[in-house]
């Protein structure tokens, strides 16, 4: 098993930087599906560039490499030991070199390991088989697509579709809310692995285990097969679309499996992932451990469609009311109130960016710099430092809802103008950007390459002692583009989405399975 270690770390850089071609197809799909002259259309040929971006970079399509978790199934006799201690080192290794973000976090403390090693961290899942070879499997699930991981527990009562009972149709229902509460804050459009049944525990088990399905395959349970036919059909009706902009496309694939229960109890358990569905698996000799053969096909099999450039000027051009604007940094109060949702700004100067840990810091200190002005970006991007200094690896935007409770005091405290994030925020922040001057873009989620190339270069860091993802990091940008949806003057296309979307789920009330 000399080349075991190895293998790993080449199933982690292919995982981390390269999507299979299944899931690309489905990209390609959506892409079709869409008008190219809308915010969704837009979105999804930036994802086909950013797809594109990180497979000749080899670097990670999205910053947010997640909780790695491997599903490892061997012969009877095989040393589970030193193959875990080897995939530990694996993953260490590959966050060194950039592969994966530094993820692993003490809960108490709060500290970074900075290796991604830790207790829980990385997840390792043996199985013994009567195979003779070595099975891996890997997935990157990002930790805005977990967040909006749900389980329910029937009977239920749901918002907009009422009584969820124990049956295939209160299940349906289940899934179909799971979908519209994500609200495209999970990375829409996006992949859903369901479990029915088990525990608690056991229940979100067998829904990740689903994730691990090919997109194209079928239930071998002819009534599991209709469910998620009809799931991923009418899931699209809903209108969330791509990032929650709106659009015909929300749901890229359903997976539903199925185990026991206990009388008392009956789970349905939504695995949500978002459009970059980093998983892969390779088969391995038993005796030296070398690569036999990848379990998913090949990305490079399924080129995309990326016209990220070509869309954006379709955008524009397509709707008079739609304008580019851009805005050199700092920005005054009179700029940004100029600005309405729908526009499309390209920013230009220093940004800096503000995460979990930065934000609470905030509220009760003042900033190692001057924020008048400034823009501040929802990011934990991956670095790497040599002897020419700091480098942005990846960099996309991170869910903004967690700074929801942060927000709006810190606009006003430090007069600042923009924040780049996804996924949108609430009331409080939409009532501080109409009272200071100040204006709420999205980035399009998980485009960590595409965002990456904007920044020229690493003026300065602050707070390193809250890890790489966390830290202030003060960067020159140029051409960084993101889209208006929350403006100064009280409007917010996440709240008509949601609203929209709402009055939609109603339709889906009605039994439909006998």
């Amino acid at each position: 098993m000399q080349h075991f270690e190895q293998s790993v770390y080449n199933l982690i850089v292919e995982t981390s930087t390269n999507l299979p071609g299944d899931v690309r197809k489905a990209i390609q799909a959506a892409q079709e599906a869409e008008d190219r002259a809308t915010r969704a259309g837009l979105s999804l040929s930036t994802i086909a560039t950013n797809i594109e971006m990180a497979e000749c970079n080899v670097s990670p399509i999205c910053q947010d490499t997640g909780m790695p978790t491997f599903v490892v199934h061997t012969p009877v006799g095989a040393n589970q030991i030193v193959m875990k201690q080897q995939i530990r080192s694996a993953i260490a290794r590959a966050t060194k070199d950039g592969k994966l973000r530094t993820n692993s976090v003490d809960s108490l403390t709060g500290a970074n390991t900075g290796d991604n090693l830790g207790p829980g961290t990385p997840v390792i899942h043996f199985e013994q088989w009567e195979k003779d070879d070595i099975d891996v499997r890997l997935i990157l699930k990002g930790g805005g697509c977990e967040n909006k991981n749900v389980q329910y527990s029937l009977p239920t009562e749901l918002e907009g579709l009422g009584k969820a009972g124990r049956d295939l149709d209160g299940i349906r229902k289940c899934i179909m809310h799971a979908v519209y509460q994500a609200q495209g804050q999970g990375c829409s459009a996006g992949f859903i692995g369901v479990g029915i049944g088990g525990d608690r525990t056991t229940g979100y088990e067998l829904a990740k285990q689903q994730l691990f399905r090919r997109v194209d395959d079928t239930n071998d349970i002819p009534e599991l097969a209709q469910l998620e036919d009809y799931v991923l059909e009418n899931a699209n009706k809903l209108g969330i679309g791509t990032m929650g902009f709106g659009g015909n496309v929300t749901l890229l694939g359903c997976k539903v499996g199925v185990m026991n229960r206990l009388p008392a109890s009956f789970f349905v358990s939504v695995a949500y992932n978002c459009w970059a569905y980093r998983r892969q698996g390779m088969l391995l000799d038993a005796a030296t451990g070398e690569i036999k053969s990848w379990i998913y096909p090949s990305g490079t099999d399924t080129p995309m469609k990326s016209a990220a450039a070509d869309a954006a000027a379709e955008a524009v051009s397509a709707n008079a009311e739609r304008r580019e604007v851009v805005l050199n940094t700092p920005i005054t109060e009179e700029q940004v109130r100029s600005l309405k949702v729908g526009d499309i700004v390209i920013i230009n100067g220093e940004m800096h960016t503000g995460r979990d840990a930065l934000h609470k810091y905030l509220m009760d200190h003042d900033a190692p710099i001057d924020l008048n002005g400034s823009v501040i970006y929802h990011c934990g991007p991956v670095m790497l430092k040599d002897e020419e200094g700091w480098h942005v690896k990846a960099a996309g935007p991170t869910t903004s809802a967690r700074e929801e409770p942060y927000q709006g005091h810190i606009i006003k405290k430090f007069g600042i103008r923009a924040v780049i994030g996804k996924g949108g925020m609430g009331p409080k922040t939409l009532a501080a950007l109409q009272e200071h001057g100040a204006v709420y873009l999205n980035a399009i989620g998980g485009a960590a390459q595409y965002y990456a190339e904007c920044f020229k270069n690493v003026n300065g860091v602050d707070f390193m002692e809250f890890g790489i993802p966390e830290a202030m990091w003060h960067l020159k940008t140029e051409g960084f583009a993101a889209i208006v949806t929350m403006d100064a003057h009280g409007n917010s296309l996440h709240a008509d989405v949601e609203q929209d979307s709402f009055a939609k789920l109603a339709q889906f009330k009605e039994p439909v399975f006998n």
